[in-house]
């Protein structure tokens, strides 16, 4: 294994931990069957718009092929076959809603197999022997169960479907092979011996039944089953796995930031957060005056506050598409194009800066009216070339990016205070945003020289 692999392991085990101390295994469990429950839910209720459009198609045909009045007897099936599916639709948020699934199964079973063995009545012109009920593909007909089945990601409704027809349509031919006026192969061969000739003639007369069908359909129905089984068990298993990915995908995120919580859980096999160097913008902010804001509150209520900042703040920088970096107390550090390159990643983070001011200000207004002390940021803004990638050891790594460029950008947060200006941003960034798009909103520009640096720097103030 990879150090990068190793290391992005250590760092799931770490988060798997901290999630099942702080929310317990038990919560993710039931949200795991909360949301294949309602996978299967969507199933059903799929399978019942494919019901509707299997019975209109069905329906169709037979009244095309079938002559009056006798479609009506057909059609008094198509209409029972609806209410049964109908019924257990209606009842799918039942506590006992399975059972009465799995007993309409039966129903169905029963009523498609009514449909194809029993004749319709003399009144509706059907004079031929019961016995030819067997003759004809009709069987087909209930192989359309197991697949209806199949599309509520449950294997064990698809096998009761095809245990319900093999019982049933058994029953359903035995009682006709068991007519007194039956024809069969035993019955004949108890006789004389059969030739060609004879199996021919005995095979022709309307009143024959043989086995040999009823055996082919037992075996082809076991099989369609076994495989349609098989084919729903492994969907199942993709969509449980895809529902465990967005479970640990949620809760990562709620311990990084989501688009790092994303790439981790997509590209965690590909070497996510090997080092590499490319363009990022960097903003820091931070609450003005803290410090001494916090002497005249309680534990409990600058916990409140800082939570109340961070919420605000994290809804923005997620909006305009930037990474939580990190938060620092009262303040974070957010990047752009960190994660994927980012053609625009500073006009995202101008963006996100201006409306970050906005925010806070009508909070503070809010916090003013009921009594509470006003607040204000500073927010510094820089762009350049970083190296990204994982910091950290095996059992704890840290996705962020490194260079002066980081340094800059905080720096710039700290001037806000000397210089007078709420938004402090570099020519640079401004240049790589576009200057003719956002130069308008800045009130003024210097150039300033920064704490441990030599060379002096062009800023954009907004107050």
């Amino acid at each position: 294994m990879s150090d990068s692999a190793s290391r992005i392991a250590g760092y799931g085990h770490w988060v798997v931990n901290s999630i099942r101390s702080l929310w317990g295994a038990e919560a993710s469990k039931d949200y795991l069957q909360a949301n294949t429950r309602q996978a299967e839910l969507e199933g059903l209720q799929f399978a019942f718009y494919a019901r509707l459009t299997a019975i209109v198609i069905v329906s169709a045909w037979l009244f095309s092929i079938v002559p009056w009045p006798r479609d009506l007897y057909y059609g008094g099936y198509a209409f029972g076959f609806f209410l049964l599916g109908y019924i257990p639709y209606r009842l799918r948020h039942h506590p006992h809603g399975e059972t009465i699934k799995l007993g309409f199964i039966v129903l169905d079973v029963a009523l498609v197999s009514a449909a194809i063995l029993v004749p319709p009545p003399v009144d509706f012109g059907s004079q031929w022997p019961v016995q030819t009920r067997l003759r004809g593909q009709e069987f087909l007909y209930l192989l359309l169960l197991p697949a209806e089945a199949a599309l509520t990601y449950s294997p064990r409704r698809v096998i009761w479907t095809g245990v319900s027809i093999l019982v049933i349509w058994s029953i359903g031919v035995f009682t006709i092979y068991s007519q007194p006026d039956t024809l069969r192969f035993n019955d004949v061969t108890a006789e004389e011996v059969l030739t060609s000739a004879t199996v021919l003639e005995l095979s022709l007369q309307p009143t024959f039944v043989g086995l040999t069908p009823w055996y082919t359909q037992l075996v082809a129905t076991s099989l369609f089953t076994l495989l349609l089984t098989l084919t729903v068990w492994r969907s199942r298993r993709t969509l449980l796995r895809q529902v465990e990915t967005e479970i640990v995908r949620a809760d990562l995120a709620r311990y990084v930031s989501p688009d790092v919580a994303e790439a981790l859980t997509k590209r965690g096999g590909t070497r996510f957060g090997d080092p590499t160097t490319r363009t990022v913008t960097v903003l820091f902010a931070d609450i003005v005056g803290f410090t001494k804001l916090s002497e005249t509150l309680s534990p409990d209520r600058t916990f409140t506050l800082l939570r109340s900042f961070q919420e605000r703040s994290c809804a923005i920088v997620f909006k305009h598409g930037g990474t939580l970096d990190k938060y620092l107390g009262d303040g974070f550090m957010a990047t752009f194009g960190s994660i994927d390159p980012q053609p625009d990643a500073s006009a995202r983070a101008l963006a996100c800066a201006f409306e970050l001011q906005r925010e806070i200000e009508r909070w503070s207004l809010k916090r003013s009216g009921d009594g509470a002390d006003p607040l204000r940021t500073s927010i510094g803004v820089h762009c350049g070339p970083v190296t990204v990638g994982n910091l950290g050891g095996r059992e704890r790594v840290e996705f962020t990016v490194v260079g002066d460029v980081v340094n800059v950008a905080s720096r710039l947060e700290e001037v806000t205070r000397e210089i007078g200006g709420s938004i402090v941003v570099s020519e640079d960034c401004i240049g790589a945003a576009g200057r003719s798009e956002w130069i308008d909103r800045f009130q003024s520009s210097r150039e300033i020289n920064l704490r441990g640096r030599q060379q002096g720097i062009v800023v954009h103030i907004a107050v």
